[in-house]
């Protein structure tokens, strides 16, 4: 048992030695190397932050109050350190409190939450007209009809059908369909499940439809039975093995059989109507791909995102002049950048979809009569399909009509007939990395009084930014500088926005290039004029659009190459009244081969091409070349113009 004495004596040797409170209230300071030691670490070049990414990737300047603050280390909000037991100061000790840094008030207490903040995407529209439009009649195809009621349970029943098969986020549902309801339902209920729609040109062929499911990775297709031959002989190429689900038109029955198919309408009836989709995670997830024409080999997949396809649905309202319960004809191609994405836009206006498996013109101007169409769209052909109908195909038309028109502006002889058939021009530009339209020629009512010559130049021109571009210019793309505002120097057509597409698709590089500098690169030349609005002058791919068709002039010319009879082969757009373009090709024999005929190489073309990419037009000549063999397309378009 421990003596009293040796208690004491342990417990005097715990008490810590004292201190008195001069050495407290002004400690001796440390040296600079120790003290810099617990702080001092090695350099590390700054990430990327908002501010920076703003700028290009070059440093902002600091904050005004960062630079109040000495030492080398500018931080607006100095990193706390771990707390320590420190002894505290006696009376006699100073205090001196460090300067209280301000911090921006409208980032403090006021949080991001699920109450004030949602991803933006274009599936809320259809949820909303459901209740607002509920009765409304939302879809018109041949002698059917759907409510937005309908329409908006439809799209659930096909979410839940699709979810069921495993369906979920960054999964593709490609579909080769028609301008039915069933492609309309693919809009909304496809990315309720988080999955990406490829809609697929029904014009392509095998091979190209092939490539895009095994690029896409597709994991169930849609067909349309008109298409069932089609989907069928690209299935033999693909080495995926989607879930085939086969759409059969009640307005247009066809005996296409696709083996192993579900029925579409069995496949709805098995989805849930209340099925509780989500919205996006986030606003940058994918919601559709779609490929280009495949200007220098193997289509690009462009992958838009849910934010771009919400802004450019309100641009699209603004920039078209839609106004409640709109009337829309479908005569643009639903597959065509997800039909200048209208299949999500009409639903923020209650508008009616009526639907049109073809462009012929005894369709469109019962249609234009019948539902009293406000507003249809498309190239100029469906321009000239309207205008060259036979007096029995005609309807008169009691509303005037807002025609937006695409590709290539058309002669001011065909924009005049237009305007006295009744119809409101509306011309725009885009591609199928920009959503579609991006740009929109404005037309001012002052312009209308201006002689012919100015106005026809004047409808020449492409015009200014779409209301969801941020910035449309014409830039040197070498030193990458605006150029002149003239209306005579060439550059670059360049934008941003939030309705440039994503990227593309497994191609890191191609996206890289096409966003080099900051700018979405369109690889279209034209002009600036002095009052803003841009034209085109040339395409620097050499891509022909015929009908609102891309069609690549190399994949022509490797076509023709390959016949024993061709030597040299350059394709050029030539002047098309009824396509906008069409592709005009310059062929030079080989010697032995002078009895080949046009009819024979056309008909070789046709067997290794989709028949609109096809030449309308082939002549024999020797191709005019430079002195180091190049063949000059300059020269060839001059000819191909003036044979139009």
């Amino acid at each position: 048992m421990a003596t009293k004495k040796s208690r004491r004596a342990k417990s005097k040797a715990k008490k810590p030695a004292r201190v008195s409170r001069r050495s407290i209230a002004e400690p001796k300071p440390k040296p600079e190397k120790a003290r810099k030691s617990r702080r001092s670490k090695p350099t590390r070049a700054a990430k990327p932050n908002k501010r920076t990414a703003a700028l290009g990737g070059k440093s902002a300047p600091p904050p005004v109050n960062a630079l109040l603050k000495p030492g080398p280390v500018r931080r607006l909000h100095p990193r706390r350190r771990r707390s320590q037991a420190q002894p505290r100061p006696g009376p006699s000790a100073v205090r001196r409190r460090a300067p209280v840094l301000s911090s921006n008030p409208y980032e403090s207490g006021l949080a991001r939450t699920p109450a004030n903040y949602q991803p933006l995407t274009p599936l809320s529209f259809l949820k909303r007209a459901a209740v607002v439009y509920a009765e409304v009649t939302a879809i018109v195809h041949g002698r059917q009809r759907f409510s937005y009621a309908e329409f908006y349970e439809r799209s659930r029943r096909l979410a839940s059908a699709l979810a069921r098969e495993g369906i979920g986020k960054g999964d593709t549902v490609a579909a080769l369909l028609s301008n039915t309801p069933a492609m309309l339902e693919a809009h909304h209920g496809v990315p309720m499940t988080g999955g990406v729609l490829n809609a697929l040109n029904t014009r392509l062929d095998a091979p190209s439809i092939a490539f895009m499911l095994d690029h896409a990775e597709a994991k169930v297709f849609m067909v349309d039975r008109e298409f069932a031959a089609l989907a069928s002989a690209a299935l033999r190429l693909a080495k995926v093995k989607p879930l085939l689900v086969s759409y059969d038109d009640p307005e247009f029955p066809q005996g296409g059989v696709l083996e192993g198919a579900l029925d579409y309408e069995a496949f709805l009836s098995g989805g849930d109507p209340d099925f509780d989709w989500r919205m996006p995670e986030d606003e940058w997830n994918a919601i559709s791909l779609n490929y280009t024409s495949g200007t220098t080999g193997s289509p690009k997949g462009v992958v838009y995102h849910h934010r771009g396809a919400a802004m450019i649905s309100y641009a699209n309202i603004i920039a078209c002049r839609m106004a409640d319960r709109p009337v829309f004809l479908w005569t643009v191609p639903m597959f065509h950048c997800n039909g200048w994405c209208f299949p999500w836009t009409l639903a923020l206006l209650g508008g009616t979809h009526v639907c049109l498996r073809w462009v012929r013109a005894k369709e469109i101007y019962a249609a234009l009569a019948e539902h009293n169409v406000t507003h249809l769209g498309g190239a100029p052909i469906v321009m000239a399909a309207l205008l060259n109908a036979k007096p029995e195909e005609r309807r008169p038309l009691s509303q005037k009509i807002i025609f937006v028109h695409a590709a290539a502006p058309p002669p001011e002889a065909v924009l005049g007939a237009m305007l006295d058939a009744g119809f409101d021009l509306t011309h725009v530009y885009g591609l199928t990395e920009t959503y579609g339209p991006a740009v929109v020629n404005e037309w001012k009512p002052e312009w209308n009084d201006l002689p012919k010559e100015v106005r026809v130049a004047k409808r020449a021109r492409q015009g200014v930014s779409y209301p969801a571009v941020d910035e449309l210019t014409v830039v040197d793309p070498k030193t990458m500088e605006e150029v002149p505002a003239d209306g005579a120097t060439l550059g670059e057509v360049m934008f941003r926005g939030n309705i440039v597409m994503k990227g593309y698709l497994k191609n890191p590089k191609a996206t890289e290039d096409a966003f080099a500098g900051g700018w979405f690169h369109s690889g279209d030349l034209g002009v600036l004029h002095p009052d803003g609005y841009i034209q085109l002058k040339d395409r620097s791919k050499d891509i022909i659009i015929s009908g609102g068709e891309n069609i690549s002039s190399i994949e022509v010319e490797n076509a023709l190459h390959g016949h024993p009879a061709v030597m040299f082969a350059a394709v050029v757009a030539k002047p098309d009244e009824k396509w906008g373009e069409s592709p005009c090709a310059f062929v030079e024999k080989k010697p032995g081969f002078e009895a080949t005929t046009e009819g024979e190489l056309l008909a070789f073309c046709r067997e290794s091409l989709a028949h609109y990419k096809c030449p309308k037009t082939l002549v024999f000549c020797e191709l005019p070349k430079t002195t180091t063999g190049k063949i000059q397309k300059f020269r060839l378009r001059e000819q191909a113009k003036a044979l139009s």
